[in-house]
């Protein structure tokens, strides 16, 4: 893996990822940033966002067919429980998940599997108003 250098438009978009709640698309994390002023443009945001999701420093979904990304502590594979409704994300553990998906590879001459396992429903607030 190739780690980009450190360059002050990058950090501006990891500063702004991490002061974001929540995970957040690349546009409305450009609008928050150019609304505080900054001068970063919105292909920029694109590429850093998915070179941090590349080197683990942010967790990427996609969600109606968009990216979102949220900032995450690196080097901590997760999975996450997201309300459809909301967007109220719950990390969790799924070792079960983790398991299969080695057998699985293995089973089919694969190594070094990587899987991404995101589950959607709804949190116990938007559930009471279904």
């Amino acid at each position: 893996m190739v780690v980009k250098r450190n360059t002050w438009q990058r950090e501006a978009v990891r500063e702004a990822l991490g002061t974001t709640e929540g995970f957040v698309s690349a546009q409305t994390l450009h609008a928050h940033m150019r609304d505080a002023g900054s001068a970063v443009g919105l292909a920029t945001v694109y590429r850093t966002l998915a070179d941090l999701a590349t080197e683990g420093d942010a967790d990427a979904l996609q969600q109606e067919g968009e990216s979102l990304y949220r900032a995450c502590t690196p080097g901590s594979h997760h999975h996450h429980l997201i309300c459809r409704t909301c967007g109220t994300t719950v990390e969790i553990a799924a070792d079960p998940v983790e398991q299969w998906a080695k057998d699985v590879a293995a089973a089919n001459g694969f190594t070094q599997p990587h899987h991404v396992v995101d589950v959607f429903g709804y949190c116990p607030d938007c559930s009471t108003a279904l």
